[in-house]
């Protein structure tokens, strides 16, 4: 066994690499969400709508893109694309709209049923 620290703590223990196993989760009961991750440039943004687990970082890793948002669009660029169909699917599989997601979203389905 490991020399315990005067706090009576095993040096070997690190809390923040080792986590019990009941606050890992199921893979299966992981929450998704529909949500956006930034890219462009220093004071241009552009943003891409993606399904994530809910865990991963802005920009990390993704399951799914559906679409994009540029909210600095000028003359004939589209402000907003996004692939409905999918975002139906994953919201019927449980996944959850972050807030600005949901308004895009309003956005998007509004415009197609005026189309």
């Amino acid at each position: 066994m490991g020399r315990l620290y005067p706090s009576g703590r095993n040096p070997l223990y690190n809390c923040r690499l080792t986590l019990p196993f009941r606050q890992l989760g199921n893979t299966e009961t992981t929450m998704v969400k529909i949500r956006l991750t930034r890219g462009g440039a220093k004071k241009r943004p552009f943003y891409h709508i993606i399904v994530t687990d809910s865990r991963s970082a802005r920009d990390g890793r993704n399951i799914e893109r559906v679409g994009y948002y540029n909210p600095v669009a000028t003359g004939g660029e589209k402000r907003v694309e996004m692939d409905v169909a999918r975002v139906q699917h994953w919201i019927g599989q449980g996944a959850q709209l972050s807030d600005k997601v949901a308004d895009l979203y309003k956005q998007v389905a509004k415009a197609a049923t005026a189309a």
